[in-house]
């Protein structure tokens, strides 16, 4: 059995749900904390809609794609300074006040967003809003991982993926709800605002993480509260275990120099959960997410859905998807393990992108034609097809890539017909529409748009399970108390860079090489994914925090994941069996 622990009679994950009536402390904790994960889903999913309205608002915006991917990753630049503060922060002043300020900082963002008046002051509302969701987005799984029994630690921290993919779902749903407001954006944007005051008030009733405060020396404080997570036949073993691992913890720091990166690589077993928990977190962005989440719409506008509605209406069923995903994570990583299941989901993601590069081929390769007399139809043509030496050689495809202002009116019998390539502003869109014609600026009609919804739909139900909560629980997990902090710290700035990276350039990608490529590339980062976790990655089902330094200390490589390792099998310890 991997991670050595044996089977319990009920699932960890019926365990979890046990919890409401047998010991709704944990949940209610657990609940309360995730709701930084509730905020960090909401930011990704809210920005992805709000974007194609700040486009209509500020036409600087809608013309330059960078300024696009700025708004967007801008957020990503603050999360990253927040999660390398993060660590730091963690140790010194404690996992519950990290919690605070996070949501301190988000709160601050939101509404300066939500009053912003032109793009420069929207970014820096998105700057705080980044610095809040990196800190919560390691300081959130890392105190939901401190204060949870053994038995259900991953089912409680995968919680914390649900309210991701929670906020997502919910983000959508505003986003479609506030269409036809007036200052739409600006509504879903400051919304975020009311779940970061709420976990403010709710955290001032929790406790500190009691693995936190015994490395403190708050050795009462520490007792009480795991009193309250573990069973009465249990919580004297509990406290004996986590004091022991403490004052290990404590007289290696006694005999040893200030903790420093270079400490950090030559201690064998950091070194080796840093492997495991920066490359998850790296290929968790590498593998194309953010893409899906960031700019799903686009991605509905690229596969030939024009309307800004009809485009958030859709997103919304990934989202729902990706919800449900983390229900099923829930369920299957204290059941299956953690590697088997990032191995599964992998394997999943690589056909969905091979769907989506094919589809996208196909959209482009299949274009509808320009037609001279369409365009001639109206009197804002595009400037490059009127001095184009091949007109008759023009699709749509073509139309959108003279410039970031031209678009294209599709035919008013059928929008796959020959349709007219114009200038593309508010008028011309106007008069195209007037004519009960589709106005296309981003991608253009096609009759496989539906199988791009199909490749996003099996994306988001193959990656959320596995590749969307498993990176979060391991690095929950993987590292030695004492240096829990700054790993943790370290893996989620490595998330965020490459968040940024991605978030940055997607968009661009796009408009260099073509959407079809640019996800063949993530089909390829995703191979390389699978290749690292067979290699580098360790299975901790099942194994108390305490134990996972020791199972580190002895790993050898195992390339047979779907067997345990010898060490890993070796942890009879009956004490976690139950909660």
């Amino acid at each position: 059995m991997e991670g050595g622990v044996a089977e319990a009679d009920v699932s960890a994950f019926r365990e979890c749900l046990s919890l409401s009536w047998k010991n709704p402390f944990v949940l209610r904790l657990a609940l309360s904390a995730g709701i930084g994960g509730f905020l960090f889903g909401y930011d990704t999913g809210v920005i992805s809609g709000a974007l194609l309205y700040i486009r209509d608002d500020f036409k600087e915006v809608d013309t330059k794609t960078w300024l696009q991917e700025a708004i967007v990753s801008m957020a990503l630049a603050g999360a990253i300074i927040g999660a390398s503060v993060g660590g730091w922060i963690n140790d010194r002043f404690g996992r519950k006040k990290s919690i605070v300020v996070a949501d301190t900082l988000f709160f601050i963002g939101s509404i300066v967003m939500a009053t912003a008046m032109n793009p420069a002051t929207l970014i820096v509302g998105r700057v705080f809003v980044g610095l809040g969701v990196g800190m919560a987005s390691m300081a959130s799984p890392l105190y939901i991982s401190e204060a949870s029994p053994t038995r259900v630690r991953g089912a409680l921290v995968s919680l914390n993926g649900l309210l991701i993919t929670g906020g997502q779902f919910l983000s959508y749903v505003i986003n479609l709800a506030f269409t036809t407001a007036p200052g739409t954006w600006r509504w879903m944007l400051g919304v975020a605002a009311v779940p970061a005051l709420t976990q403010v008030i709710l955290m001032a009733f929790l406790p500190e993480s009691p693995r936190w405060l015994f490395r403190k020396g708050r050795e009462e404080e520490a007792k009480e509260i795991l009193r309250k997570i573990y069973p009465p036949q249990h919580v004297e073993d509990e406290i004996n275990a986590l004091k022991e691992s403490v004052e290990m913890e404590v007289r290696e720091a006694a005999a040893s120099d200030k903790v420093s990166i270079v400490k950090l690589l030559k201690t064998k077993t950091v070194r080796r959960g840093l492997y495991a928990g920066m490359g998850l977190q790296i290929f968790q962005q590498f593998v194309g997410i953010n893409t899906v989440m960031y700019y799903s719409p686009t991605i509905v506008q690229l596969a030939g859905f024009a309307s800004n509605r009809v485009a958030l209406l859709l997103s919304l069923v990934t989202a729902g998807l990706n919800a449900f995903g983390s229900i099923l994570s829930i369920y299957f990583i204290d059941k299956t393990g953690r590697r088997k299941l990032v191995l599964l989901s992998l394997f999943g993601v690589v056909g969905s992108l091979v769907v989506l590069t094919v589809v996208f081929h196909e959209t482009t390769a299949h274009s509808p034609m320009v037609s001279t007399i369409e365009t001639s139809h109206f009197n804002n043509t595009c400037p490059g097809y009127t001095i184009a030496t091949n007109p008759s050689q023009w699709d749509c495809m073509t139309c959108l890539k003279a410039s970031p202002q031209c678009g294209f009116c599709a035919s008013r019998a059928n929008k796959l017909l020959p349709g007219a390539c114009l200038i593309s502003n508010e008028r011309t869109e106007d008069e195209c529409k007037k004519e009960e014609r589709q106005w296309y600026s981003r991608g253009c009609p096609s009759k496989y748009g539906w199988l791009a919804l199909i490749g996003l739909a099996l994306y988001i139900i193959f990656f959320s399970p596995g590749m969307g909560t498993v990176p979060w629980v391991v690095n929950s997990e993987i590292y030695p108390l004492r240096y829990r902090g700054i790993c943790g710290g370290i893996a989620s700035t490595s998330n965020w860079v490459s968040n940024l990276i991605v978030a940055q350039s997607f968009l661009s990608l796009t408009q260099a090489i073509g959407t079809s490529s640019t996800f063949m590339i993530f089909i390829f980062i995703t191979l390389a994914a699978i290749i690292f976790v067979i290699i580098f990655v360790p299975e901790t089902k099942g194994l108390p925090i305490e134990q996972v330094e020791n199972m580190l200390q002895t790993r050898s490589l195992n390339f047979k994941f779907w067997q345990s390792s010898p060490q890993s099998a070796q942890v009879p310890d009956q004490k976690h069996q139950s909660v």
